[in-house]
């Protein structure tokens, strides 16, 4: 059986997924294969998403390592129905694949939350606003990628604008609205544009501002996208070297405080509506 060569971001979680079924369970990779009527090798290659599996196979994988998690088992066959990639794929050689697994994991999402400290959140982010920050990066990108990057960044907004769109929201430090990027008007018209995603009944945008006494995490951009299970929930940290996922039980739930935390301390919606327009105002 020939492996793909760039598996789907649905994929490779299924069969990490599969692959904690497998160790929970307390069996190697061996002992599992005997159970499932395959070789270890085999069974490897799906765990690390070299080869894909049925749904079927799925589930007598569920049964042999005694998962009694019904909405998790299906919520697992679910993820072996994505056969080839979405419109991200059209970037498959001009970007980072983490970029496109973003993308992926962000469509499939059932609920979406960012949270940043001195940049906007790049789903709320205008197209000119975002090539400016492209512009800032080290190293330096060349005119083509930027161009791509931005491009690929609107195409990802489509989750808050499609039919069926899902509820997003998003804490926003005042530093980020202060910044800058292009000079004055190209800031202005992205708090414009803030104002109009906040209209939006699925978007909430809400503001630390200066005048708070705790701010609860390090500042670091963080999104989370919610999938149909909390187990398939993944929080994605921008790094300088591009986004890293995160997916562990214990860590999705520190960061599913955060976010809590960050929201108590966030000025109300309205009120948050207010601050931006006060800034729009600013000279």
């Amino acid at each position: 059986m020939a492996g793909r060569a760039a598996p789907t971001a649905r994929r490779v979680r299924l069969g990490a997924e599969l692959r904690k079924l497998r160790e929970r369970a307390g069996m190697t990779t061996t002992q599992a294969a005997a159970l499932l009527g395959t070789s270890s090798g085999q069974l490897s290659n799906i765990e690390v998403a070299r080869f894909g599996v049925s749904a079927e196979r799925v589930r007598v994988a569920a049964r042999a390592y005694s998962c009694t998690d019904q909405a998790l088992i299906e919520a697992l066959v679910a993820l072996t129905g994505e056969r080839r990639g979405g419109w991200w794929e059209e970037y498959r050689d001009r970007l980072p694949a983490r970029l496109l697994d973003l993308a992926e994991i962000e469509h499939h999402g059932v609920s979406l939350r960012a949270a940043s400290g001195l940049h906007i959140p790049a789903l709320l982010q205008t197209a000119e606003h975002a090539r400016e920050v492209h512009r800032q990066a080290v190293p330096a990108m060349s005119p083509p990628e930027i161009e791509h990057r931005v491009s690929y960044g609107i195409k990802r907004q489509d989750v808050l604008y499609r039919d069926g769109a899902v509820p997003y929201r998003a804490v926003v430090h005042e530093a980020a609205l202060r910044m800058r990027f292009g000079g004055p008007e190209t800031a202005r018209n992205q708090l414009r544009h803030l104002l109009e995603l906040g209209e939006y009944p699925h978007v909430s945008i809400r503001v630390v501002p200066f005048t708070v006494t705790d701010y609860p995490g390090s500042g670091q951009s963080v999104s989370y996208v919610q999938g149909s299970v909390p187990a398939l929930d993944t929080a994605q940290l921008d790094q300088a070297h591009g986004p890293a996922f995160v997916e562990s039980a214990a860590q999705l739930e520190q960061y599913r405080l955060l976010f809590d935390r960050l929201e108590a301390v966030a000025l109300p919606g309205p009120e948050s509506r207010d601050l931006i327009q006060a800034l729009v105002r600013e000279p």
